[in-house]
């Protein structure tokens, strides 16, 4: 909880406002005190939210859709005005952690409480039927835990059997991991009741091994799990397994009953007046949470004070800056404002602020060349707008190496995020790095800006990832300049895939995506390679017997990349061969030798030299470092012009890290690299101007355009 800024009115429906219990990109929760002297969360959504029909009929739906609810398992709306021009709830106000914050931070829970937690939430799910709703979103985050027992919260996408979605036709509802296989088929309506028991029981396991039966990675591959694949459910105790598994049986008709659920798992167990149901620590978190909550007074009421003449020297703006720049000391982070003026240095002539901004990257480990060029294209960046004439304020940097380390990484985000000074954050430059970064991002409210790592479009809409800001699509948009090519460009009817299953789940979203969507509404004939076989003769010869016209490999290895080349070149194969960015490295030249030769890969990231716009960068690069800049760094400098914009957006007393989360997904921001813009409400990039394609010629990579703007001319 965090306290009221200025801006915070002091009453919202007669609720005397304590204090934040967080903000994102949706709106605020704050901590009231009722008229009647209970504690309640009150909900607010922000008026641009609320501007839009279909958010605000959902926003309806969710208050009349808890307030048919009162069972002692689910959390009731006691107050809302679903009109307000910021339409607000409010709940009763519930001390303790989620699931997920509970597991995540101190283990699975005990086979006991795990019946505990189940019985319960059977019967708050029992109540919610009853009512004649499906809640569609049953998982760890809407799970609170309290003394007597936990509680089902967040009813945003429920709805009536039966009633018609407000979303689109396309769209998968819920949550990747904990929805049931008839919510991914579908746009949700199929889905009744059994789905919430398939998303219970996909929780029990969560609490009682600490993961989901369907594991993690990219959401894509998590449906496609979920609906295809067994679950792994190894490390659940025994007494758990045979329920587990009845709840999470694909057909919807074999599952169980909440009522059922209710008596297998509630035999035995004490009443929720009982002896406690969690293991320690957690009830005295719990406690220790109440406690602070009850001693809160009362706030005075909100004043705004007449503004009065400016007094010169450090303002208390520039002594944060300065003494984060005095604090960024150490081997690991580094500390910049501009070439050639000292460090540390935090005003200019015209007394101008400094704004922070950080970077956390790999510079000295497995992914340097990937890290250096971030840092290089954000010292760049922060140059420029430093040297402009017309900037409202300075911009400062300050680097933080992880070295490529999980240890490290944690370390150096606790670092960065505890830094007042730093307005937003931008990294980490390797994927296995991003939860620990999105976790500390969300709990100090700092803004989050991953440029090169994926970042599934559906986590973008989670709570814990509301300060992250994707400035790279997620993966599934790979596919749509290969769709393109071979539709416009080069049209095919057949087309051949060649799926290697030692690529994982970064090939999966390309390999769905073809199967559904052929280019040119042709066919799509699959070859498998299994992991450990190196059989591209066989992938080469069943391309041809099918009559494949363009070959798209699914894979991440340049080497088996390479092989594949060598295979369809000494099979004749003429047409166009098509890969994805994680292909386009040196090692796939130097392997497939002449057989390199035309293939095209899809791209996330730009060649500056083949952009006009980009002239003066790569000149500035150049002049810094000798060289042109390498990949991302381009987008990396974007990421500075982005949040620069952002924060110009924003009155001087707004130009803080609560202003940043709120104004970055409203703000657009015409990049060197692509147009940068967001949907207010998920979150994610909203033009479709966001992929690259490349072509070998002559034994080297050559930009032909960013999708859908290359020219069927440029094509070789």
């Amino acid at each position: 909880m965090r306290p009221l800024t200025p801006a915070d009115p002091a009453a919202i429906g007669g609720n005397r406002l304590l204090g934040r219990l967080g903000s994102g990109g949706m709106g605020t929760v704050y901590l009231a005190r009722s008229a009647a002297g209970t504690l309640v969360a009150v909900k607010v959504i922000r008026a641009d939210h609320a501007a839009n029909p279909d958010f605000r009929a959902r926003f309806r739906r969710e208050v009349e859709a808890a307030g048919q609810l009162t069972g002692r398992w689910v959390v009731p709306v006691v107050a809302a005005d679903p009109l307000a021009r910021e339409p607000w709830l409010a709940t009763p106000f519930v001390p303790g952690p989620s699931l997920a914050e509970a597991v995540g931070g101190y283990g699975p829970l005990p086979a006991r409480a795990v019946r505990t937690l189940g019985a319960r939430l059977a019967e708050a799910l029992a109540q919610v039927h009853a009512a004649g709703l499906v809640h569609r979103d049953v998982k760890p985050g809407n799970i609170l835990l309290a003394p007597d027992g936990p509680r089902l919260i967040d009813f945003g996408i429920a709805r009536a059997e039966g009633a018609a979605t407000l979303t689109a036709a396309d769209a998968v509802l819920g949550t990747p991991g904990y929805l049931a296989p008839e919510q991914a088929r579908t746009d949700g309506a199929a889905a009744g009741a059994p789905g919430d028991v398939f998303s219970l029981g996909c929780v029990l396991a969560y609490a009682a091994t600490g993961h989901g039966p369907f594991g993690g990675g990219h959401a894509a591959a998590v449906v496609y799990r979920t609906v295809h694949d067994e679950p792994e459910l190894d490390g659940l105790p025994q007494e758990l397994l045979d329920i587990v598994l009845a709840c999470l049986a694909k057909d919807p008709a074999a599952r169980p009953t909440p009522d059922e659920l209710g008596v297998v798992l509630g035999d035995d167990l004490p009443g929720p007046d009982g002896e406690d149901w969690l293991p320690p620590p957690l009830p005295r978190l719990i406690a220790e949470r109440s406690t602070r909550a009850l001693d809160l007074p009362a706030p005075e009421p909100t004043r705004i004070d007449a503004p009065q003449a400016p007094v010169r020297g450090l303002t208390r703006r520039r002594l944060l800056a300065a003494g984060a720049g005095l604090a960024a000391v150490g081997a690991p982070i580094a500390w910049f404002t501009t070439r050639g003026r000292a460090r540390g240095t935090t005003t200019t002539p015209r007394e101008l602020a400094t704004l922070t901004l950080a970077l956390q990257a790999d510079l000295t480990g497995p992914g340097k060349e990937t890290g250096q060029a971030h840092e290089r294209g954000m010292k760049l960046a922060v140059e420029r707008h430093n040297s402009r004439s017309d900037a409202a304020f300075r911009l400062g940097l300050r680097v933080a190496d992880d070295g490529g380390d999980a240890t490290r990484a944690a370390q150096a985000v606790k670092e960065l995020a505890a830094d007042p000074a730093v307005v937003a954050l931008t990294g980490p430059t390797w994927d296995a790095a991003v939860p620990q970064l999105v976790a500390a991002c969300a709990t100090a409210d700092l803004a989050l800006l991953l440029v090169s790592v994926d970042s599934p479009e559906t986590a973008l809409s989670q709570p814990e990832w509301r300060t992250v800001c994707a400035t790279r699509p997620a993966g599934d948009q790979f596919v749509l300049p290969v769709i393109d090519y071979l539709s416009r460009i080069r049209p095919v009817r057949r087309t051949g895939l060649v799926e290697d299953v030692e690529g994982g789940e970064p090939t999966w979203p390309l390999v769905r995506t073809l199967q559904q969507s052929p280019p040119s509404a042709g066919t799509v004939t699959t070859h498998r390679i299994p992991a450990g076989s190196s059989d591209f003769a066989g992938a080469a010869r069943a391309m041809t017997e099918a009559g494949a016209e363009a070959v798209v490999f699914a894979g991440i290895s340049p080497q088996r990349a390479a092989g594949l080349a060598r295979a369809l070149a000494d099979a004749g194969f003429q047409g166009p061969r098509m890969g994805l960015q994680h292909l386009m490295e040196p090692a796939f030249l130097t392997g497939a030798g002449p057989a390199a030769e035309g293939w095209l890969f899809s791209t996330y990231f730009t060649d500056p030299q083949a952009v006009p716009a980009a002239a003066e960068f790569v000149a500035a690069h150049r002049a810094a470092y000798g060289q042109p800049p390498a990949r991302w760094a381009t987008e990396a400098y974007d990421a500075v012009g982005l949040l620069a914009a952002t924060l110009a957006g924003l009155g001087e007393e707004g130009r803080d890290r609560a202003g940043v989360t709120r104004r970055i997904f409203r703000t657009a921001y015409e990049g060197l690299a692509k147009p940068l813009s967001f949907d207010s409400n998920t979150h994610v990039l909203t033009r479709p101007r966001t992929a690259h394609l490349y072509q070998v010629e002559s034994g080297a990579y050559r930009y032909l355009g960013i999708y859908p703007d290359v020219s069927p001319a440029s094509v070789r």
